[in-house]
């Protein structure tokens, strides 16, 4: 529901309220395409349960930022933090050898760059080899036939009954 309605990128920093908070709908990072679908489908608000579980176990989760505690405007908004917390939460499942092994709903999370970070949501619409991919890397929420090419770092399921 987020194609043509987020249409622009932006991962800048932003303060918004807690706990629900997001930035407008038509800008966006790849995580807020994440946040937004549980929300929307589900009513499960990332941001608190990013952030109270980083005020449990901060240490567990990646220092690249130099924070010495959590801060609910970011850090469900980083790719990092996301796939600490679905790994905490049990949700890590291995990545499939054939593109085809991957079901709709399966979060990924991929390399863009020697340092940079990807993530993205399984669609149920199926491309000529794999499922189609729901992300935003750039130019807003896109839902596209890419999943063989992506350099794949994590993948997860996390059931939401």
């Amino acid at each position: 529901m987020q194609i043509g309605v987020t249409v622009t990128y932006d991962g800048g920093y932003t303060r918004i309220p807690f706990p629900g908070g997001d930035i407008p709908r038509e800008r966006g990072a790849c995580t807020d395409i994440l946040i937004r679908a549980y929300r929307d489908a589900f009513g499960i608000d990332l941001q608190a349960l990013v952030h109270t579980d980083m005020m449990a176990a901060f240490a567990a989760y990646p220092k690249q930022w130099g924070l010495s505690a959590p801060d609910p405007n970011i850090d469900h908004r980083r790719v990092p933090n996301l796939a600490t917390w679905f790994d905490r939460h049990h949700a890590k499942l291995p990545i499939p050898a054939d593109p085809a092994d991957w079901r709709p709903g399966d979060i990924f999370t991929c390399r863009v760059s020697q340092n940079g970070t990807h993530i993205g949501m399984v669609s149920d619409r199926v491309g000529s080899r794999s499922p189609f991919i729901i992300h935003n890397y750039g130019a807003g929420a896109r839902e596209q036939d890419m999943l063989p090419h992506l350099d794949m770092t994590g993948r997860f399921r996390w059931s939401v009954s």
